[in-house]
């Protein structure tokens, strides 16, 4: 992050929080939304990247070359440790 402050809901908050306590490791979609939800997951795709793409919208220097929540294609999301 460039040191701005940003604002993120209370549901991008979760997904950033719940991602970040597990660094590094993967998690599907699906994964995500139980996690956050605390309900089953179904067809929650979509959901699950529009709130990432938001997230990164404010929280990545270059959205759409992400350096922290990265996508993991086929597989998940996970946010990476920078060195």
């Amino acid at each position: 992050m460039d040191g701005r402050d940003t604002t993120l809901t209370p549901l991008e908050f979760a997904i950033l929080r719940f991602l970040m306590d597990h660094m590094e490791r993967v998690y599907s979609s699906d994964q995500i939304y139980e996690a956050v939800w605390g309900e089953p997951a179904f067809q929650v795709a979509k959901t699950i990247s529009v709130h990432v793409r938001h997230i990164r919208e404010k929280i990545e220097i270059n959205p759409k070359d992400p350096q922290y929540l990265k996508v993991i294609y086929g597989l998940g999301y996970k946010v990476v440790k920078l060195s």
